[in-house]
């Protein structure tokens, strides 16, 4: 009966504690949930995952081919013309498309009754094994070229996720700054008004603070236009409703860089899905070269077939065949010759390729590595200037207040701190960023 109360009680109390979470609590979205999310459900991501699929499936039709094929072929046929008569002579080779035996000088009468010719026939093949084996390692790598292209498609989808964020906590920090000079400045219009009661301050000085106070507001209605686009952006990339409300939260500050050039570049030339699917583009081209190559051998298959006669006397109605099939173009003028060559030439290409991207993210890593290294200098530099920035204001506020200052120089002090803020929230978002984006060009996943 306890446990039942316990339920009761459970049931009752759970919505008021559910709604008495501050809706910032309940909406704050993470940088790991928001990469974890956007893995499962970015529709990019859906649609390469579904591409490795598409291969498997050609993979396993491709299997098919070893096995043997069968057919059935039913006709029928009404005659048009006047009934003719032929005389066979028996034995006469090629008298009838398919080696029947027929007496001596018969004669074949037709009418115009219906005939029908049903057909079933079973091939095995058997020198195409080889062409079909080549043709199953090469939709094997095409498969394998897909799961590369997936790993590309989810690392450029978490470098967009988290630059999106890190572009979003950067307006919410200026939009926070914003609202936090906003209360400065309408505080300094409240003394400045006061003063020039008191003819303390120029009436000229109060419109500037009045002036100021207006661009700031102005300057947050801008920055909330710019964070609902760029949540939007935000959430789509995430693959959910667009109108999700969330806030983010705020990074860490930057930490030492744990490792160096030498060792990104060789995680990248061994991550990269990049350097993966060019290699695998030159095992594609290289079995259909072999492919092309294996057409001169000629092609050479165990039939078995039944046909059923329906009003084709005096051919048997049942017969049944069992042999050997062989087709070979002996001469096609040169044509397997040229598109061997060119199926050729397609591998040196796909071996420059592959070079040319070992040479491209090299530079990519170089790059993204000194970015990296000039992000965190100036996040130092503007660090210092904020600080500096900050003292210098409330030194100069407590000048004004004892009379010492002017609201211009209030205002300066201001501008300058609002700057320093805005720089600071700029190189910790580049930073992050450009963190991110050396992450990629290693080939890291998340």
């Amino acid at each position: 009966m306890w446990l039942f109360f316990c339920f009761i009680w459970l049931t009752l109390t759970a919505p008021a504690w559910a709604q008495s979470q501050p809706p910032a609590a309940r909406n704050l979205l993470t940088l790991e949930e928001a990469v974890n999310t956007a893995l499962q459900d970015n529709r990019q991501v859906k649609n390469a995952a579904l591409e490795i699929s598409k291969s498997e499936h050609m993979l396993a039709a491709v299997r098919t081919r070893r096995l043997p094929n069968f057919e059935i072929i039913v006709g029928e046929n009404w005659l048009l013309t006047p009934q003719p008569n032929f005389n066979a002579i028996g034995g006469a080779p090629g008298v009838l498309p398919i080696p029947i035996p027929i007496p001596s000088a018969t004669d074949i009468v037709s009418n115009r009754q219906p005939t029908a010719l049903m057909t079933g026939l079973m091939a095995q093949p058997l020198s195409q094994q080889y062409r079909i084996g080549l043709n199953i390692s090469m939709h094997g790598v095409m498969r394998d070229i897909a799961r590369e292209q997936l790993r590309a498609k989810r690392q450029t989808v978490v470098d967009d996720v988290k630059r999106t964020y890190f572009n979003i906590l950067q307006t919410q920090s200026s939009l926070e700054s914003t609202e936090e000079d906003i209360k400065f400045l309408r505080e300094l219009n409240r003394l400045s008004s006061r003063y020039l009661k008191e003819k303390t301050v120029l009436k000229s000085e109060l419109l500037e603070a009045q002036a100021r106070l207006a661009q700031q507001e102005q300057q947050q209605i801008v920055l909330h236009n710019q964070l609902a686009t760029q949540k939007e952006q935000l959430n789509d990339l995430m693959g959910r409703n667009i109108l999700t409300e969330f806030r983010v939260n705020p990074v860490p500050e930057a930490t030492a860089q744990g490792n160096d050039l030498g060792e990104a570049r060789n995680r990248a030339l061994q991550q990269r899905p990049e350097i993966r699917e060019a290699k695998l583009r030159i095992s594609q081209a290289e079995y259909d070269r072999w492919i092309k190559q294996s057409e001169y051998i000629p092609d050479i298959s165990f039939i078995a077939s039944y046909v059923r006669t329906v009003n084709l006397s005096p051919v048997p109605e049942n017969l049944g065949f069992a042999g050997f099939l062989m087709t070979w173009e002996p001469f096609d003028w040169g044509r397997k010759r040229h598109e061997l060559a060119s199926k050729t030439q397609t591998v040196a290409q796909t071996q420059n390729a592959a070079r040319d991207s070992e040479s491209k993210i090299i530079i990519d890593v170089d790059s993204k590595f000194r970015h990296l290294q000039a992000s965190r200098g100036q996040l130092r530099a503007s660090s210092a200037t904020q600080a500096a920035a900050r003292e210098k204001l409330k030194e100069t506020m407590d000048a004004f207040e004892n009379g010492t200052a002017l609201v211009k120089d209030v205002l300066e002090a201001q501008t300058r701190l609002a700057q320093a803020n805005s720089e600071y929230q700029k190189s910790l978002s580049g930073f992050w960023a450009a963190k991110a984006d050396l992450e990629k060009a290693t080939g890291e996943e998340k």
